[in-house]
């Protein structure tokens, strides 16, 4: 009997992108068009909300952006100043409850928002609220945001919003729309990506430049942590409501996997970045090999890098197939490595009596890792070397990317060589944690970024449990 199978994707996932756009007449298909730039960053829900100077529209459902919207829908949100959001889940699950913008009605008129990040005090802001006779509709820790500000007793909306900034900790770029204002602000330490760009005559922002390109808009730059912009009839505003410096703490991994390889932030490439990621990881962990190999698409730059740096020949050992949806339909006879085939097919004239190594950006659980080893093996390689170009991904991220218990990142409790056993590789090499940074940015000092996914070194404190329980994996030999 065929059954749905769920497609894997054993990857750290960020966990939303979120747009605005003030200005242009056409401002919820601006939005729909920048959402779809930007649905790398999020599959499960999606959502605008527009203003036409007087009231908020909203629409929001599960699931991808051309799915959700089409004409009919663009239709009924009228007006030339939206936001937008796509969601990968973190805090709170998937469902329509979830899915944002979150729109309320207020004593201080209506508000729309959408956020990318974690809130690391969510829990003790929410009791403290629902204690005061605050309702939440939702599970997710964006609720605690339009709460806030409802409680404001501040005159203006942008006081208010100041007002609820001054209370919550942890890592958020937001956008919040009243009738008349649209107002973007990334928090103090920029731990999630925020650019300002313009349209026209129009103000834009989103998660990532690459939203600007497809609605002819241009890039102007990035937001810098803990500013808040404010767009109005009036043009635009640069505040800075947080007192003091705070030290920058932007996440590492957006040069790593998560943003579009055309995207750049603070004046850095990713794609470039990444290259540089696999000419450091050739450095750090050579290998006797006959071909290259990435893992497509994300360990497409690394590889590049790699083989550049080594002279080892370059060639597209794996063929993804891009017309795979998160679930099929599996025949009932079992197929071996079925969901991995779904997405990659070997080109064996490639890998047959070859050492091979291949070049992926992360390792988290080590499952899909295992199948694409085996696939590779399968169709005729003579040796299989997996080199990361990223160091072993040990903890949690409490900062807005969806990750697994510790516990379940193999790299917590495995050296690299029983990984190696695991996955069924002849070796395993990962990038060192200052190589990464010296990738990155030239120099191998850590100031900057976060990388407490490899480190353990949380910037800010964070009020939820450390995984550190053992679960023994098999490890299974060659």
């Amino acid at each position: 009997m065929a059954r749905t199978y769920v497609l894997e994707d054993d990857h750290f996932h960020d966990q939303c992108g979120v747009f605005g756009v003030f200005g242009p007449d056409e401002a919820a298909n601006l939005t729909y068009l920048g959402l779809h730039s930007l649905q790398h960053r999020g599959q499960e829900a999606c959502g605008i909300a527009t203003s036409n100077g007087d009231q908020l529209f909203v629409h929001r459902g599960l699931g991808l952006v051309q799915d959700v919207f089409n004409a009919e829908v663009i239709e009924r949100l009228p007006g030339s100043r939206a936001i937008g959001h796509v969601r990968y889940s973190t805090a709170g699950g998937s469902h329509i409850k979830n899915a944002q913008p979150l729109a309320v009605d207020s004593v201080h008129g209506s508000l729309a928002v959408a956020h990318n990040g974690n809130l690391t005090n969510y829990d003790a802001l929410r009791r403290e609220l629902e204690e005061l006779g605050s309702i939440f509709t939702s599970s997710s820790d964006t609720e605690v945001f339009v709460h806030l500000i409802a409680r404001s007793r501040q005159p203006t909306m942008v006081d208010r919003v100041a007002d609820a900034l001054a209370r919550v900790e942890g890592a958020y770029s937001l956008v919040f729309l009243s009738a008349e204002q649209l107002v973007a602000v990334r928090d103090p330490h920029g731990f999630r990506p925020l650019c300002l760009g313009t349209v026209g005559d129009g103000h834009v922002v989103a998660s990532e430049p690459s939203a600007f390109g497809l609605i002819g808009g241009e890039y102007v730059r990035d937001v810098k942590p803990g500013e808040m912009l404010v767009v109005d009839s009036f043009g635009l505003r640069s505040l800075f409501p947080f007192a003091g410096d705070r030290p920058r703490h932007s996440c590492i991994f957006e040069h790593i996997y998560f943003a579009r390889p055309d995207a750049h932030f603070d004046g850095i490439s990713v794609y470039a970045a990444r290259k540089r990621m696999g000419a450091v990881l050739a450095e750090e962990q050579p290998v006797d090999a006959d071909v290259v190999i990435p893992v497509p698409d994300s360990g497409v730059a690394a590889a590049l890098g790699f083989s550049e740096r080594t002279g080892i020949p370059f060639e597209l050992g794996l063929i993804r197939s891009h017309y795979v949806g998160r679930t099929f339909i599996e025949p009932s006879q079992s197929i071996r490595h079925f969901g991995v085939r779904l997405k990659l097919h070997p080109v064996t004239s490639v890998l047959q009596g070859k050492r091979v190594a291949v070049v992926d950006d992360s390792i988290v659980r080590g499952t899909t890792s295992r199948k694409i080893v085996r696939m590779v093996r399968d169709a005729g390689a003579k040796e299989v070397h997996l080199r990361i170009s990223s160091p072993p991904t040990a903890w949690p991220c409490f900062y807005g990317i969806d990750t697994p218990n510790r516990r379940e990142l193999i790299a917590s409790q495995h050296s690299a060589e029983e990984v190696a056993g695991y996955v069924t590789a002849d070796s395993l090499g990962y990038l060192s944690v200052p190589g990464l940074h010296r990738a990155v940015h030239g120099d191998a000092s850590p100031v900057g970024y976060c990388d407490a996914c490899f480190s353990g070194n949380y910037p800010i404190a964070v009020n939820a449990p450390r995984e550190d329980g053992k679960r023994q994996l098999p490890l299974v030999g060659v």
